[in-house]
C-alpha cells in the first residue's frame, strides 16, 4: 500500500516554541509509520536542525525570504511549486504566520490535496498588513490548526468559519524535561554555567524562581516579570531569579534588573541547552507574558512537577487548574503575580502537591501521544473526503498558470525578518 507523502513546513530550525513543535511532531508522524514524511524550511540554519537529522528525510529544501511581495519571493514560491507537484505531495501542513501565508499559496497553486495552515497566537504580535496576509492564506487552506480555544475564538472572531478549525494543543515529550538522577541542587546549578549570587558571596540562593521565554518580543513582558521578582526579593529572603531566553532585549531587561536593585539576584542565562536540569532547580515557575496561544514554557513546568504562575493568556486555563495546579492572574498584574509566587515559596508543601498534579494533568491530556493521535485523525479525515475549496472571494488573482500573488486590498507588503 503507497502511504500518503506529507510535508511539513517550518520556518526555521531555531530553538521557538513554534519550530520545536512542528519537529516534534514531524518526528512522531516518521516513527508512526503510517505516511512518507517530507521536511521543507523558509531559513536553513537554527540549533534544531541535529535534532532531525537522524530521521533519513531526505533532502530538506529551503526557500529564504526577505518579502513576500519581491522578485526572490516570487522565484521562491515557484520553485516550491515545483517541488510540491514532483514530488505529489499529498498534504501540505505549514506551523507559523510566515510558512502559512508562502506555503497555502504554493499549495494551492500546486493543487496539493490536502492543506493545513497553522494559528499559534492570539494578539501582540501581527500589524494590520499582516493580519489580513494571513486571512487571505487561510482562505487557501482546508483546515486551520489552532493550538487552543483561545485561538479558536479568535480565529471565529476574524471570520474564519469554526467548521474549518480544529483545536490540536500543543504535546510536549516527557523525556525532554526529566529530572537527572542523584544531581544536588548545587550541581544543577554549576551544569547550568552559573555561579553564586552577585554579592560576592558565590553561595547558591535557597530558592528560585524561573521565566522560560525568548528575549526577542515585547509581548513576553519581561519588565513584568522583574517588578513582581522585586516585590518577592522583600518578602522573602534568599532567592534567586532565574531567567532563561535569548535575544534583542536582553540588554534592557538587565537594564531594568539594576534599576530594580535586584541585579546581583537576577541570572540571565541565554537559551538554555538544558531544560530538565534548569526546572530541577527551580520553586515556582512563570509566565508573564501580555499574549500566547498555548504556551510550550507551561507545559514543560508541569511536567517537571513545578507550580506555576501564569499571565490570564491565550490557552493558560485549558493548562492550568487554578489553585491546584497554579495560579492564573491578569496580564501585567505584578502585585498579585508577586503574592502568588510568595505564598508557594512559603509553603514547600503545597507547591509540591501542585507541581505533582500538574505532571498528571500534562502526561495525560498534553503528551507527544496525544499530539500524534490527534494530528493522524484529522490527516486521515481529510485525505480520506472529497475537498472542496470555499471562500473564492477571498483568493485575489492567484493564477496556477503564472504564479501571480497580489497583496489584500489596502494592505502593505509584510516584510521577512
Amino acid at each position: 500500500m503507497v502511504k500518503p507523502r506529507i510535508l511539513q513546513l517550518v520556518d526555521s530550525f531555531d530553538d521557538g516554541g513554534s519550530e520545536r513543535q512542528a519537529l516534534e511532531l514531524a518526528r512522531l508522524l516518521h516513527d508512526g509509520g503510517k505516511y512518507e514524511v517530507y521536511l521543507a524550511s523558509l531559513k536553513p540554519d537554527g540549533v534544531l536542525r541535529t535534532s532531525i537529522e537522524d530521521l533519513s528525510l531526505g533532502e530538506i529544501r529551503s526557500y529564504p525570504l526577505k518579502s513576500f511581495y519581491d522578485r526572490n519571493a516570487i522565484a521562491q514560491l515557484r520553485r516550491f511549486v515545483h517541488h510540491l507537484s514532483s514530488s505529489r505531495i499529498d498534504l501540505l501542513h505549514t506551523h507559523d504566520f510566515y510558512t502559512n501565508i508562502f506555503g497555502m499559496t504554493a499549495g494551492f497553486l500546486a493543487g496539493v490535496k490536502v492543506r493545513i495552515a497553522s494559528r499559534r497566537e492570539t494578539n501582540g504580535m501581527r500589524s494590520t498588513a499582516q493580519r489580513q496576509a494571513q486571512r487571505l492564506a487561510y482562505s487557501f487552506a482546508h483546515q486551520i490548526v489552532a493550538n487552543s480555544e483561545s485561538v479558536r475564538r479568535k480565529l471565529v472572531e476574524e471570520g474564519v468559519n469554526d467548521k474549518r478549525i480544529k483545536v490540536i494543543h500543543n504535546g510536549l515529550n516527557l523525556q525532554r524535561v526529566m529530572a537527572p538522577v542523584n544531581v544536588s541542587r548545587e550541581e544543577a546549578f554549576k551544569a547550568l554555567g552559573l555561579r553564586g549570587a552577585g554579592d560576592g558571596s558565590n553561595r547558591v540562593p535557597k530558592h528560585f524562581v524561573t521565566i522560560v521565554a525568548n528575549m526577542r518580543h515585547e509581548v513576553k513582558d519581561y519588565p513584568m516579570f522583574l517588578r513582581a521578582a522585586q516585590r518577592v526579593s522583600k518578602a522573602v529572603p534568599d532567592v534567586g531569579f532565574l531567567l532563561a531566553g535569548e535575544g534583542q532585549l536582553q540588554e534592557s531587561i538587565e537594564q531594568l534588573a539594576a534599576q530594580l536593585e535586584i541585579a546581583g539576584s537576577t541570572f540571565l542565562l541565554g537559551r538554555c541547552e538544558n531544560i530538565a536540569q534548569l526546572l530541577n532547580v527551580s520553586d515556582v515557575c512563570v509566565l508573564s507574558s501580555k499574549a500566547e496561544g498555548f504556551s510550550n514554557s507551561i507545559l514543560e513546568y508541569m511536567a517537571a512537577a513545578r507550580p506555576v504562575v501564569a499571565t490570564d493568556v491565550g490557552g493558560a486555563r485549558e493548562a492550568i487548574r487554578e489553585g491546584e495546579t497554579g495560579y492564573i492572574v491578569g496580564s501585567g498584574n505584578d502585585e498579585l503575580m508577586a503574592e502568588r509566587i510568595v505564598s508557594l515559596l512559603r509553603d514547600p508543601a503545597k507547591a509540591r502537591l501542585m507541581g505533582e498534579q500538574g505532571q498528571r494533568v500534562v502526561a495525560e491530556k498534553f503528551s507527544s501521544r496525544a499530539l500524534l493521535q490527534n494530528t493522524e485523525a484529522l490527516y486521515e479525515k481529510l485525505l480520506a473526503r472529497p475537498i472542496r475549496m470555499g471562500n473564492d472571494s477571498d483568493r485575489k488573482n492567484v493564477r496556477t498558470g503564472s504564479v501571480s500573488v497580489s497583496q489584500p486590498a489596502g494592505a502593505s507588503p509584510p516584510s521577512r525578518p
